[in-house]
Formats: C-alpha cells, sequence, structure tokens
C-alpha cells in the first residue's frame, strides 16, 4: 500500500515539474527567441516611408501656381554607424570638413531619442552632390538619401494666400492632432497649404528592402509583395486669376495695405494682395531659416495677410450700409436731404466735412456722391433714436442685428486660417464705457465709419457683394473644386447661397445711384472706366498710434470699395493703403485698375500714367519704423523687468530656505 502511495506522489510530482518544464520553455520562446527573431528581422528588413507628392494648385484658367519639384535630404540611422566612420568621401561631397560633418550628425542625433530611427543631418541637395552620394551611399552603412518634394511657384506671387510648408516642430509633434505625422515630416504651416493640409497631403506609401550582413541595402523584399504606393494629394482649382494676382500685388508695392477682389455671383477671390508680401519659393532658398527669421522681425510685417488679419474703422466707405439701414428703417426715402454748411453741429459739437456750402447734401445721392459726414452721422442718430423702438439700447441693437447680416462683427469664414472677425459696438459696449449713461450723440460718428468699429478688408469687399447682390452672398473662398470634384464634401458650405438681408430693390438702386454719381462726379471719379457703369466709395479713415506714451495723429489710411458693372456686377474689391491720405489718392485709382484689368483684360495707353505712378511710388513713412523699434524697445524693458522679478524672487526663496535650515525648520514646498 506504501507503495501505492509513494508511485502516486511520484506521479504527481512528475506533472508539475512537467508543466513547468513547459512554461519555462515556451516564456523562453516568446521572450528571448522571438525577441531575436524580431530583432534579426529588423536588421535584415529596412521599411523606407515613400513620401507622396503634394497635390497641386491651378488658377481659374488652369495655370500652375503651386506644384512640386524633386528633392533630396541625406538621412542616417545613429545606431547604424560603425566606429572610426572614414567620412572624407561624403565631406568631399558634401562640402563640409569632417570636424563640421561630424557636428551636424551629432546634433541631429540629439533631436531623436530612438537611436534606430533615422533622422535628417543634410537638407536640399544640390543635383550635383546627389549623383556624387548616389555612386558611394552603399558603402556606408546607416546612411540613405531620400527624396521628397518641395513647393515651386512659377509665377512667384501669392505667398500670403497659398501659404507654405515647413517641417514639423517638436511642440506640434507633442499635440495629438498630428499623431500621423514624425519627425522629418513637412506639412502646410499657412494660407491654402495649411487649410486644406488634409486633402493636399496625399497618402503615404512603405516600400520595404533587404539588407545584407553589413547593413548594406540589397533591393526590395519578397518582389514588394509587401510593398504599398504613395499616392498624391488632390489638386485645387482656385476661382483665382493669378495674373490679376499678380498685377495686384505689383500694384501695391512699396506700399502697406491689401486688396480683396470678388465674384459676387459665387464668391471666388479673383485676387487677395497683402503688401509687403513675399515669394513662396523662399522654402527652397538655402538661406531660407534667415529670410524667414527677418521677415518675421521686419517692422512692415511681410508675412501678416493684411486681407484677413488687419482691422480697421473703415470710414466713409461705410456709408452706404449706413443709407440701406435708413432707408429699409424708413426713416428716410432717397429725397431725403440735409442742411449741412460744412460740418456737423447736431450735438453740439463740430464733425468736418470736406465740402462747405449748401446743396452738397440736398439727398441721398449728392450725399452720397459728395460724401458729407453729417449727413450720416444723422442717419445713424435716426436708427438709434427712432420712435419705433422708443429706446436707444433696442435702437443700436436693431442696428447692430443689420451689421451682422451684412457680415459685420464676424469671421467670414474664408478658406484661410486665423481670420478676425472685427468688431461692431452693442448697448452692452456703450453702456460699459459710459455707465448706462449714454445717447447718440456721443456715438454718431459710427454712422460715417469711424469710432468703435473695426472691419477687415475682406468684410467689406463681402458687404460690396451683398450690395451689388442687392441682399444675397456666397461665403467669400478661393477653392472652386478639390480634384475633378466641384461639388466635394469639404466646399459644398461654400456653395450655399445666403440671404442675410431682405431689403427693398428700390433702396439698394437708391445706393447705387448715390455709388455710381460718387465716380461720375463726386470724390471718387479717379475710378472712372469708359464703357463700364463703376458704383464705388471713398474712404479716408483717421489713424492714430501710441508713440512714446502719447497718443499721436498720423497720416489717413486711404481706402475704396466698389462693384462693376452696375447692371451686371462681376466684381467687387475692397482696398486699403495705409497712412497714405486721401481714398482717391491711391485706394481708388488701385481699385479702378484691377478692375479694368480683370473686365477688359487691358489698361488703355490713357491710364498708363495712372498706372506707372501706382507701381512706382513708395508711401511706406518711416514713422513705421519708429513706432516699431519703439514696440520692440518696450516689450525687451517688460521681458527685463519680468527677469528681473524671478531673479529676485530665486534669490528670496534661496535666502529664506537657508535660514529655515540653519533653524531646522521645514521648508515650503511648491504648489
Amino acid at each position: 500500500m506504501a507503495d501505492y502511495f509513494n508511485n502516486r506522489q511520484n506521479i504527481t510530482r512528475a506533472i508539475f515539474i512537467g508543466i513547468a518544464t513547459i512554461l519555462v520553455i515556451r516564456l523562453f520562446a516568446l521572450q528571448v527567441v522571438a525577441d531575436y527573431s524580431v530583432e534579426a528581422g529588423k536588421q535584415s528588413i529596412y521599411r523606407q516611408v515613400i513620401y507622396p507628392a503634394r497635390g497641386s494648385l491651378m488658377d481659374r484658367n488652369g495655370k500652375s501656381i503651386l506644384n512640386n519639384i524633386l528633392n533630396y535630404n541625406l538621412f542616417f540611422t545613429p545606431k547604424l554607424l560603425t566606429k572610426n566612420l572614414d567620412t572624407a568621401s561624403l565631406c568631399k561631397i558634401l562640402g563640409v570638413t569632417d570636424s563640421t560633418f561630424k557636428e551636424t550628425l551629432r546634433r541631429a542625433g540629439l533631436k531623436e531619442q530612438n537611436k534606430n530611427k533615422a533622422v535628417v543631418a543634410f537638407k536640399d541637395l544640390s543635383a550635383e552632390r546627389v549623383a556624387g552620394l548616389q555612386e558611394i551611399i552603399g558603402d556606408y552603412p546607416g546612411f540613405e538619401l531620400r527624396e521628397h518634394t518641395v513647393r515651386s511657384s512659377p509665377y512667384a506671387c501669392g505667398g500670403l494666400v497659398v501659404g507654405y510648408t515647413a517641417e514639423i516642430t517638436q511642440k506640434m509633434l507633442e499635440n495629438p492632432k498630428y499623431a500621423s505625422y514624425q519627425r522629418g515630416d513637412y506639412l502646410g504651416m499657412a494660407g491654402l497649404e495649411s487649410s486644406y493640409e488634409d486633402i493636399i497631403l496625399g497618402q503615404r506609401g512603405v516600400k520595404y528592402l533587404k539588407r545584407d550582413n553589413l547593413n548594406r541595402l540589397q533591393g526590395s523584399y519578397k518582389d514588394g509583395k509587401l510593398d504599398t504606393l504613395a499616392k498624391k494629394g488632390e489638386d485645387l482649382d482656385l476661382y483665382m486669376d493669378i495674373e490679376l494676382q499678380q498685377y495686384a500685388e505689383k500694384l501695391l508695392s512699396k506700399k502697406i495695405g491689401s486688396v480683396v477682389a470678388i465674384d459676387p455671383k459665387t464668391g471666388g477671390i479673383l485676387a487677395m494682395a497683402s503688401a509687403p508680401t513675399f515669394d513662396p519659393n523662399i522654402v527652397n532658398s538655402p538661406n531660407r531659416s534667415k529670410l524667414m527669421s527677418a521677415m518675421l522681425t521686419d517692422a512692415t510685417k511681410p508675412m501678416y495677410n493684411r486681407a484677413v488679419l488687419a482691422q480697421y474703422p473703415p470710414g466713409s466707405t461705410f456709408k452706404p450700409l449706413s443709407a440701406l439701414v435708413a432707408l429699409d428703417e424708413q426713416l428716410i426715402t432717397p429725397s431725403f436731404g440735409y442742411g449741412c454748411g460744412g460740418s456737423y453741429h447736431g450735438c453740439g459739437g463740430k464733425i468736418k466735412c470736406t465740402h462747405g456750402g449748401g446743396g452738397h447734401a440736398a439727398n441721398l445721392r449728392a450725399a452720397m456722391s459728395n460724401s458729407c459726414n453729417s449727413y450720416f452721422c444723422h442717419l445713424f442718430r435716426l436708427v438709434v433714436d427712432n420712435p419705433k423702438y422708443g429706446n436707444k439700447n433696442i435702437g443700436i441693437t436693431k442696428w447692430n442685428e443689420y451689421m451682422h447680416k451684412f457680415g459685420l462683427g464676424q469671421k467670414t469664414e474664408v478658406d484661410l486660417p486665423n481670420e478676425k472677425p472685427g468688431s461692431i459696438p452693442t448697448a452692452e459696449l456703450y453702456n460699459k464705457i459710459y455707465n448706462n449713461n449714454w445717447n447718440s450723440c456721443m456715438n454718431c460718428m459710427v454712422g460715417m465709419g469711424q469710432g468703435e468699429i473695426l472691419l477687415t478688408p475682406i468684410q467689406m469687399a463681402n458687404a460690396m457683394c451683398i450690395i451689388a447682390n442687392k441682399g444675397y452672398y456666397y461665403t467669400p473662398h478661393f477653392v472652386k473644386a478639390i480634384g475633378s470634384d466641384s461639388n466635394h464634401v469639404r466646399i459644398k458650405k461654400y456653395l450655399q447661397k445666403h440671404v442675410p438681408v431682405h431689403i427693398a430693390d428700390s433702396s439698394f438702386e437708391a445706393v447705387f445711384d448715390g455709388m455710381e454719381s460718387v465716380v461720375i462726379n463726386g470724390t471718387g471719379t479717379v475710378a472712372r472706366i469708359p464703357g463700364i457703369r463703376v458704383c464705388g466709395k471713398t474712404g479716408t479713415v483717421e489713424n492714430y498710434a501710441i508713440i512714446n506714451g502719447k497718443h499721436t495723429k498720423l497720416k489717413n489710411h486711404s481706402m475704396f470699395v466698389a462693384f462693376a458693372p452696375r447692371e451686371d456686377p462681376k466684381i467687387a474689391i475692397a482696398v486699403c493703403v495705409e497712412n497714405s491720405g486721401y481714398g482717391a489718392t491711391w485706394a481708388g485709382p488701385i481699385a479702378s485698375l484691377i478692375m479694368q484689368k480683370y473686365l477688359t483684360d487691358t489698361i488703355p495707353p490713357s491710364r498708363r500714367g495712372l498706372e506707372k505712378k501706382m507701381f512706382n511710388s513708395n508711401v511706406i513713412p518711416n514713422i513705421i519704423y519708429q513706432i516699431d523699434s519703439a514696440q520692440k524697445k518696450q516689450a525687451r524693458a517688460i521681458e527685463e523687468r519680468k527677469k528681473y522679478v524671478a531673479d529676485s524672487t530665486k534669490q528670496f526663496l534661496k535666502i529664506r530656505d537657508s535660514i529655515l535650515k540653519s533653524k531646522n525648520l521645514p521648508i515650503p514646498q511648491k504648489p
């Protein structure tokens, strides 16, 4: 019986020992053998990511305005580099010294913690250097040439619209939004390149290559059966007319300002120029970093798209909207006149007009033609003090509603990043400013486009579209079609017709009469185009800046808005030239020449002198550089003060902790 139990115990022990042995063997296979297998696979197989060409941008006439050219970077994998590497041949082809070469590798390697991952060492190599490297690269394990495409702009314009691409930053890589990107990837950083990044990026491919025992690439793995092809990004067809864009930028040269031209029937942007600007081909320059840095610190802000970012009081270009509101509220008729003798005395003070004597505001048409400030200040007051509402807060709120319907005080939602919304005053704002004790006299200048109102040039151009269309508009946008799809889901919102205001056609026609009279015999005769009925409005905007702590009056901004032809509008435009004077002196001629170029495709000899003046005149005042210098000086002083406070606090805490420690007292921990 004892032998029986002993046998049972032995059998049980054997079973447990057997199970344990199987588990140990299995764990060894999984953790050791499998790891070696994986590592062996990593060593013998190289996974190469193939980057696709980005989608091209085409103008309304099918001309390529942004495409791709092939370029090469030299990568290296830190863990695969051999000791005592003979770099003589590489250095000779790259045109660098041995010490420079090694320092470049060291710095590049520091950026990537994973030493098994390839990092870029030398970018954008010339064709000559690429040819030399291709002959010897196989003798240098751990090094490889990778091709990628860079952007090329054949017309060298529109930099602030198309934007640019750049290598993704470490900060961006830490953002989940960019989880699909990796170090060394390029993406759109501004303009349309950024707005449509996911569309024009394309789809990456993968190629698997074999390595030999010296880590040299030996050709395709499994005859390419595991490879996936890269897919080129979608092309974008734009409404932009690239020749008109070039023309607008040339007219704005040596100036600070912007142009926005839109097709009112579609909302398609024909041209958007901001000055100063930059050549999109700068991204291919060997001195790209220095050039970009210089532009970012330039006082004239060449990388700042004023068309969608700059916010100005609109000045007299706002008067057509003031007229439409008063007409729609039935507070005036087109025959309504105001007895202005050269200034507005309705509120006890003086708001000057450019015209003196009676008659220049005998009716709406005359008041618009002569840009009578008194007339439009009075219209604003009529709306705010409308007896129908019986309360100034309700009156200004009703006026504010009209402005929002005209697309003001909010983003237009143009397909460019970082658009600014502008600002339209509200009852809440005035109650806050004046502690609930205000009346229409205190803000009547809003009716003439001054005071607490700020608009962007694209908002001004869009407002002209609404007027030209007698109440409707399409959201301003550049992209007409994505690939061959003009009904792509990304652009469907731009195909929707918006009818925000329901104002009688007769009221629009009355405003048309006034705006056409501006060009025929009013303040904007410089904008006449033979054979074309132009409706326009000049604006001269007061301009102030803080200089050395003082509120200083600078030269006025020149503004002009228009649409043409009156009977069938094909173009609506807004032009701003900063620090340059009257609306008719600079903005008016530029708007007129652009409209004529677009509508007739030519500028007649009779206007070549005006055109030449716009091309060649430098109206950037020196005060811009003085203001910039003062602002930078102030910013430096603030930073120095912050540093001083931080250093003082640090020193104080050090002394405090030393005293507490000497008395065996606890040291407070940082929250």
